[in-house]
């Protein structure tokens, strides 16, 4: 909702000050179609040119994230909790091979088919289970675990960032793909020299038109998008490092209340549960996780 209250903002400001100024839109009107083809094509281009084809892909799909926000909302971040303090209390209590037939088929596991959400997220859920795996063929130091699941999600946020800084190549790009177009306007002015200055007063306000658009689009748009993303993915990060923190926790001998109270730092403060809220959530949970 901020987004577009934001764009809305952008087109009143820069369209309505100029409109109060006596500014004419006959021209911007004429020579738009052209300028935005010249400059918007040459920037799909540069976004081509400059990434591989998963980080065209994914940036395409992650676009709507600027407008709807982070993925994960304050019920997902309770979700997770409640999922991270089932598996901590059964491998305290069974000990990590009755988790195995869950780790197996994970997406027919009774375990995570209670979230959904977290059940079908594309690093949630093998970032979970590959973590146990390697628990059930003896790695159980905290400090390689640890590290181990902080390479995988350096790596993992690497990828995503890359969708980020690809927007902002386009961003980068579009001032002077705007210059770009104007000089081709200045070229086709000076091809009709002899024409009356009218004229040639409306051919080199279209021209100049293309400097305006490049400008526009890269810092109104392009440039707040991008950090928009580098926003939602940092945020969005938080709730893997909470996988991340309840397993080391369990590996360093806390209990699963324990645990899940030290991964609850790394909830977002805005979405983040208080310490009660905590309490009566996983008061609720079955004494037995794995039963149901």
């Amino acid at each position: 909702m901020l987004a577009i209250v934001g764009i809305v903002v952008v087109f009143a400001m820069v369209f309505g000050g100029y409109l109060l100024a006596g500014g004419k839109f006959g021209i911007i009107a004429k020579a738009l179609p052209f300028e935005l083809m010249m400059i918007g094509g040459a920037a799909a281009g540069t976004f081509l040119v400059a990434n591989n084809a998963s980080v065209v892909k994914g940036t395409l799909a992650d676009l709507k994230y600027v407008f709807s926000g982070p993925k994960w909302t304050r019920n997902d971040y309770r979700d997770l909790l409640s999922l991270m303090f089932m598996i901590v209390k059964t491998l305290k209590t069974k000990g990590v091979l009755a988790l195995e037939p869950h780790l197996e088929r994970p997406q027919e596991s009774s375990l995570f088919s209670k979230f959904p959400k977290i059940q079908q997220d594309h690093f949630a859920l093998p970032f979970i289970a590959d973590t146990l795996r390697m628990m059930t063929m003896s790695m159980d130091d905290p400090y390689q675990v640890e590290d181990c699941m902080q390479r995988q999600l350096k790596k993992h946020h690497a990828e995503l960032h890359a969708r980020a800084a690809a927007i902002r190549t386009v961003a980068d790009a579009l001032p002077a793909l705007g210059i770009v177009a104007a000089v081709l306007g200045v070229v086709k002015t000076m091809a009709s020299i002899n024409e009356p200055v009218e004229i040639l007063g409306k051919m080199i306000g279209g021209a100049l038109v293309g400097t305006f658009l490049g400008v526009f689009l890269a810092y109104g748009f392009f440039g707040p998008f991008a950090s928009k993303l580098d926003q939602v993915y940092r945020q969005d990060g938080q709730f893997y490092a909470i996988i991340r923190d309840c397993l080391v926790a369990y590996l360093q001998g806390h209990s699963a209340p324990v645990a899940v109270e030290l991964a609850r730092g790394n909830v977002p403060s805005e979405l983040q549960p208080t310490f009660q809220e905590l309490d009566e959530l996983l008061a609720a949970i079955p004494t037995d996780p794995l039963a149901g």
